[in-house]
C-alpha cells in the first residue's frame, strides 16, 4: 500500500495544512463515486487544501457477513483508482471490531479531525457512520460547527432515473450485463493480475491460458465469457475467451481461478500483468464427461466469443 494510505486509527497527522475529505466504501469506484471524489479534488484545489479520503478494508458488509461476500474492485484497485481520481492520501482502515465499536462521535474527533485536520468532509446521500449507524449528516455537521469543519452531502449520481450503486451493478454483472455494468462504472469491468503458471492443460489441448488466482477476491461473476485483454499498461485490447471457476471437469480447485485463452498469441506471459475485459457471458461452467467432451466444448466456446466479439468466424475441426 502507498505510504500515502495508512489502515490505523491512530497516527500522525497526514493532512497538516488541512484537507477536503470523502468518506465511502468506494466498491468498483462507479460514476457516483467520481463525481464525488471530483468535487472533492476541486474543492481541495480551490481552498489550497489536502485532496483525502476514507474508505475500509474489509468491506463492511463482508464484515458483517457469514458467508463470502462478492465485490467489484480489489483494495489496490480501490488505491489505485482514488489516487487516478486526484486523492492525495487518505485512510483504508481496518474494519474490525474496535471500528464497528466506535461511537460517530469518537469517529469524527479522532480520524476526521485528529488524524485527516478535515476543513470539508463530503458524503453521498444517505450516508451513515459510527456504532449502529448513529451517524449521518445532521451530526457531522453539528460536530463540524464544534470543530471547524463544513460538511455537505453530494445528492445521488442517476441513470435512466435509477440511482447508480456498488449493488446495482453487482447484479448487473451477475445477470452478464456488461454494457449495462460499464455504463454503471463509466468504464468496462476489468479483471487484473499477474500470470502464474499452471498445469499447462489447456497448451495439450490446443487452448494455452494465461492463469490469474483470485485467491481470497470473490468475484461478482463466474463462467466462459468472450473477453478483451490488455498486457502490461496496454490497452484491453487482444480478443480471447476466458473461464472463470473451479475446473470442475479436470483438477477442481478450491478458490476460483481465471483463465484467459488469447486468440492467435504466440508470446510468453508468465509473471506479466494482464487485464481481462469482460464483453459477453457464454454459457455457465459445466463437468464434462472426460477431456474429449470439454475440448469439443471449448472449440463451441471459441466460435461462440470469436462472434460475440464481432471478429470474422473461422472453421474450427473438433
Amino acid at each position: 500500500m502507498s505510504s500515502r494510505w495508512q489502515r490505523d486509527i491512530a497516527g500522525s497527522v497526514l493532512a497538516p495544512a488541512g484537507s477536503v475529505v470523502a468518506i465511502g466504501v468506494f466498491d468498483g469506484l462507479h460514476r457516483g463515486h467520481q463525481a464525488l471524489l471530483a468535487l472533492v479534488r476541486r474543492r481541495a484545489d480551490e481552498l489550497g487544501l489536502t485532496a483525502a479520503a476514507i474508505s475500509f478494508e474489509p468491506l463492511p458488509r463482508a464484515y458483517f457477513s457469514s458467508t463470502p461476500v462478492s465485490r467489484i474492485s480489489t483494495l489496490r484497485e480501490r488505491i489505485a483508482g482514488m489516487a487516478r481520481a486526484g486523492v492525495e492520501t487518505g485512510l483504508m482502515l481496518r474494519f474490525n471490531r474496535q471500528l464497528r465499536e466506535m461511537s460517530a462521535e469518537t469517529f469524527v474527533r479522532e480520524i476526521l479531525v485528529g488524524r485527516l485536520n478535515a476543513r470539508e468532509v463530503w458524503v453521498g446521500e444517505g450516508f451513515h457512520f459510527g456504532h449502529g449507524r448513529s451517524g449521518d449528516l445532521a451530526l457531522l455537521q453539528r460536530l463540524g460547527a464544534e470543530l471547524g469543519f463544513k460538511a455537505e452531502s453530494l445528492p445521488s449520481v442517476n441513470l435512466a432515473g435509477e440511482r447508480i450503486s456498488s449493488t446495482q451493478i453487482r447484479q448487473a454483472l451477475q445477470e452478464g450485463r456488461f454494457q449495462d455494468a460499464a455504463q454503471l462504472l463509466g468504464r468496462p469491468f476489468v479483471i487484473e493480475g499477474r500470470v502464474e503458471r499452471g498445469q499447462q492443460l489447456g497448451r495439450t489441448l490446443g487452448y494455452p491460458t494465461a492463469n490469474v488466482h483470485l485467491r481470497r477476491r470473490v468475484s461478482p461473476i463466474q463462467g466462459i465469457f468472450a473477453v478483451r485483454i490488455g498486457v502490461g499498461d496496454g490497452p484491453c485490447s487482444w480478443p480471447g475467451v476466458a473461464s472463470l471457476g473451479v475446473r470442475p471437469t479436470v483438477n477442481e480447485v478450491a478458490e476460483p481461478l481465471l483463465e484467459a485463452h488469447l486468440f492467435d498469441f504466440n508470446g510468453d506471459l508468465y509473471g506479466r500483468r494482464i487485464a481481462v475485459e469482460f464483453v459477453a457471458k457464454l454459457r455457465d461452467e459445466e463437468k464434462f464427461d472426460g477431456l474429449d467432451a470439454l475440448k469439443a466444448q471449448m472449440h463451441l466456446d471459441e466460435k461462440a466469443a470469436r462472434q460475440a466479439l464481432g471478429m470474422s468466424p473461422i472453421l474450427i475441426n473438433s
